[in-house]
């Protein structure tokens, strides 16, 4: 058997060790295909919510759906790209924003 065959049989061993790594287990990726679900369920819900939201112009406070939607969609990538990495990258250091109440003061001055 020529040295450049052997030297490929001893590395597969450590090329499906080192993938399988990164791979989540079957558990893993049954519970992470849960959560993506539950992220379309949320993000639907808050659709209809936005939808029946009936803000006046007037209110000092409204919920900030569109960063709600943001956030959700950075939830999903990030759950994406562990379940199907591409190869490794820098992971992205923005964190979520997590408040959701727009503050929609009046424009006009002060007296």
């Amino acid at each position: 058997m020529p040295i450049k065959n052997i030297h490929s049989l001893l590395l597969l061993p450590i090329a499906l060790a080192y993938s399988s790594s990164y791979a989540a287990s079957a558990h893993e990726q049954d519970q992470l295909s849960l959560v993506q679900r539950q992220l379309d369920i949320i993000e639907r819900l808050a659709t209809q919510a936005e939808a029946a939201s009936t803000a006046e112009p007037d209110d000092r406070y409204r919920f900030d759906y569109p960063r709600l939607s943001q956030d959700i969609q950075r939830i999903r990538q990030g759950v994406q790209g562990y379940l199907s990495p591409s190869r490794a990258q820098p992971r992205d250091p923005t964190e979520l924003v997590g408040d959701y109440c727009l503050d929609t003061r009046p424009t006009e001055p002060s007296p």
